[in-house]
């Protein structure tokens, strides 16, 4: 016998092998329409198992496709009296309603429904078939008639999905807000749910119907959950400061914790939303005494002071840095507000010694690794601002030495690289940058990628390397702050080296200086210029989104933006700003965004 086992076991391994590899046969089959195929397949695994459900159903399936109704009704009908499974006689009525028998039908479907009121828990089982069919009518009065048999059932999530696939959003919503009611814990799973019918425009139809029924919601029954979603819809609106008032009303109602003020305060910022930012940090600070968020929201709020200041204002923000740590001293819990200090001295007050000296001194605090990486990387960047390249250089290698494997250890290598190319040091440069293609973070992947296509794209055509040394000063020069420094030697590069592959990226460097010195026409004409004569170049897309981009946001021309994101969705279907940029000429064209 214990010689037989092993046989034993062998042929049992090759049937269900066999059968696994048959079951994928048919479904191949069945997928790519070759219905006789699938069916011999179908009937050869039903007849191995005649119990197998999803046997059954594929069989009834092909039968069907293959317009085989009365072989499909008599597997139904032979399965009926033993599955005692009402969704057969949903596939039954279906089979007559493809022979277009509709009193039959219905007839089979009423049948069905009629089962919920044996079993009202049948109703979702019924309602899925219905469905899987499109017969989205009887899904909705198989769901509603359930839960008036028995009204512990909730259904109100699958009515609102089946609304929403009839395009019925005002029930779509209110179904699903009267699932939240229920189950509040899934509110997030709401927000997900209806960010595929609102957009950002405040106008758009579905988000006045959900704001419409929101806000009747609060006055009626001012749950926290209502304020919660109202402001995250006026989030996905960037009507931030309608956001904070019902972060407001939140927070007066539970005080629990700033973080989501906090945080909305954050999402202004990055849409550089400052006047808002500034307004939500101010509210934080006077509602808070946590040491930890007075610092951290007078640290942004500063950054913010210090982005509109012009150089007059600068020393009265100086001021405030030295009151804070009056107030709050130089230790471990500043150590953010210390970093932000040094690059305030070095990049906007040009006191890049003191700087040094001053982070040199955060250096001694008892800090962790992690907290050491971060004040060394902005001492190495001070040092790079200073030209002192290979003092910044040992600085970014013992950060990527002590944080192995981190986010700011591949940050810290990509200033390695970015530092030996302002050096000149362009074969290192790229070696390093090779690396960092496959960095685990996206964006420090994406600025590896355009490094080093500058570098490899204008390294082989002068071997002396004369623009692109040019090139990575003027690059330099941009990264301490000297712009029209930086624009003069770009101007240089325009005029000596005409027609050479840097011009396309020196036109575009110079465009986004321009912009950021409000020269708008300058920058105008520089883009233009890259996509007149640069339109197969690499840049091509970048110029039309940038341009795109400044005549939306900046000029408010949208009519002038419209045709350039046109542009990329035609042209540029590989680009990395297609899918903003098929959003926001969407937007323009007064689409529903979904």
């Amino acid at each position: 016998m214990k010689q037989l086992l092993p046989l034993l076991f062998l042929l049992l391994g090759c049937l269900s092998f066999s059968q696994n590899d048959e079951e994928q046969l048919a479904a191949d089959y069945y997928k790519r329409g070759e219905f006789e195929k699938a069916l011999l397949s179908y009937q050869k695994l039903y007849d191995a198992q005649p119990d197998n459900y999803n046997y059954i159903y594929f069989l009834i399936k092909t039968h069907q496709e293959l317009e085989q109704f009365k072989a499909a009704e008599t597997l139904i009908n032979s399965k009926i009296p033993i599955y005692q499974n009402p969704a057969l006689l949903i596939e039954l009525g279906y089979n007559f309603q493809l022979q277009n028998a509709m009193d039959q039908a219905t007839k089979y479907y009423q049948e069905a429904m009629k089962k919920i009121e044996e079993r009202p828990g049948f109703a979702v089982l019924i309602a899925r078939q219905f469905e899987e069919h499109s017969l989205l009518d009887y899904a909705i009065e198989t769901y509603k008639r359930g839960m008036a048999l028995d009204p512990n059932l909730n259904f109100n999530r699958e009515l609102a999905n089946v609304y929403g696939q009839q395009g019925n959003i005002e029930l779509f919503f209110t179904y699903y807000l009267a699932y939240v009611e229920a189950r509040p814990e899934y509110l997030n799973n709401a927000k997900s749910q209806f960010s595929d019918f609102i957009s950002e425009n405040k106008d758009n139809e579905n988000n006045l119907l959900l704001r419409k029924l929101l806000l009747k919601k609060i006055q009626t029954q001012p749950d926290t959950y209502w304020y919660e979603l109202l402001s995250w819809l006026y989030i996905q609106e960037k009507a931030y400061s309608r956001a904070f008032t019902q972060e407001k009303a939140l927070y007066m109602r539970q005080r629990e914790s700033l973080s989501r003020i906090i945080e909305l305060a954050m999402t202004a910022l990055s849409e550089k939303e400052n006047d808002v930012a500034t307004e939500i940090l101010q509210y934080v600070l006077a509602s808070t005494q946590n040491i930890g968020t007075i610092l951290t929201a007078n640290q942004y709020l500063l950054d913010i002071e210090t982005t509109n200041a012009s150089p007059k204002d600068l020393p009265a923000i100086q001021e405030k840095y030295k009151q804070l740590f009056l107030t709050y001293g130089i230790s471990e819990p500043t150590l953010g507000l210390q970093i932000a200090y040094g690059n305030f001295l070095a990049f906007h007050l040009n006191k890049p010694e003191e700087a040094s000296n001053f982070l040199k001194e955060s250096l001694k605090l008892n800090i962790s690794s992690l907290q050491q990486a971060e004040v060394k990387m902005k001492l190495a960047d001070i040092l790079v601002f200073q030209e002192k390249f290979n003092e910044g250089l040992i600085y970014y290698t013992q950060i990527q030495a002590n944080t192995k494997n981190s986010t700011i250890a591949q940050e810290a290598r990509f200033k390695v690289a970015k530092t030996s190319y302002y050096k000149g040091d362009f074969e290192w440069a790229e070696s390093q940058l090779k690396v960092l293609k496959a960095s685990t973070s996206q964006l420090i992947a994406n600025d590896a990628l355009e490094l080093k296509l500058l570098i490899s794209d204008n390294k082989y055509e002068d071997s002396l390397h004369v623009a692109l040394k040019l090139y990575a000063k003027a690059d330099l020069m941009a990264f301490q702050n000297k712009k029209d420094e930086a624009i003069s030697l770009l101007d240089k590069i325009l005029t000596e080296h005409k027609g050479e592959s840097i011009e396309d990226q020196a036109l575009f460097k110079q465009a986004q200086l321009f912009v950021q010195k409000k020269q708008y026409d300058k920058a105008i004409k520089n883009y233009e210029f890259i996509i007149a004569y640069y339109n197969d170049g690499i840049l091509a897309d970048d110029a039309y989104y940038y341009l795109a981009e400044l005549y939306n946001n900046i000029l408010e021309e949208p009519e002038k933006a419209k045709p350039l994101y046109e542009k990329i969705l035609f042209n540029h279907q590989d680009s990395i700003y297609f899918i903003e940029a098929r959003k926001q000429f969407r937007m323009l064209r007064g689409d529903a965004i979904n």
